[in-house]
This record gives structure tokens, sequence and C-alpha cells, in this order.
């Protein structure tokens, strides 16, 4: 069975950072290129970073490049994503998926931005 198990999430004021950790079972998780999603209050899932499955290309919406790095660590099958200079529009649930539509993604964790 695939799980995707989210966690880091939190409470944050603006310009703060936080690193979100997805961890990965059921599935060969080296073979896949892995993704994190996000849907904030009352919008639509947004496609926010993607990984190719040996970490060497990554991939940004603009909305967070520059601000947010994907990552990962195939030996613990596990996918990072380190958010820094938060904004309060990235305030939303934050899910990592096994596609960049979030078709496959986890239960999520939740990532407030508020002073």
């Amino acid at each position: 069975e695939v799980q995707l198990v989210e966690s880091g999430g939190g409470l944050v004021q603006p310009g703060g950072s936080l690193r979100l950790s997805c961890a990965a079972s059921g599935f060969t998780f080296a073979f896949h290129p892995m993704n994190w999603v996000r849907q904030a209050p009352g919008k639509a899932l947004e496609w926010v970073s993607t990984i190719s499955s040996g970490g060497s290309t990554t991939y940004y919406a603009d909305s967070v490049k520059g601000r947010f790095t994907i990552s990962r660590d195939n030996a613990k099958s596990t996918l990072y994503l380190q958010l820094s200079s938060l904004k309060v529009e990235d305030t939303a649930m934050y899910y990592c998926s096994r596609d960049s539509r979030g078709d496959s993604r986890g239960q999520g964790t939740q990532v407030t931005v508020s002073s």
C-alpha cells in the first residue's frame, strides 16, 4: 500500500521559515519523481514543485521560485520542502504527491503564515 505522510507544518510569522517532510512507503521511492502541491482555503489545488527521481532536476511554480527548495533523500525515502521568506498567501495545506496534479497525495500538513 502506497503511503505518503507529511509533517513539519505550523504557524509562522511572515518572513519566517519551515521545513516540511514527507515519508514515503509502499513503492520504490527512488524510481519516482515527486511533487509538492498545496491548497489554500477556498481555492483549487496548486502545484508547487517537482523533483526528479535522482534529485538533480527541480521545478518550481513562479509564486514560490527563489523562496522554496525541494529536495529528497532516497536512502530514507523522504521528500522535503524548505519554505523561506514566507508570505501570508503561502497559507495552505501542503501535500506531497507522486503526480503533479495531486491525485496521489498524502493527508497533508497545514502551514499558516500570520502575524
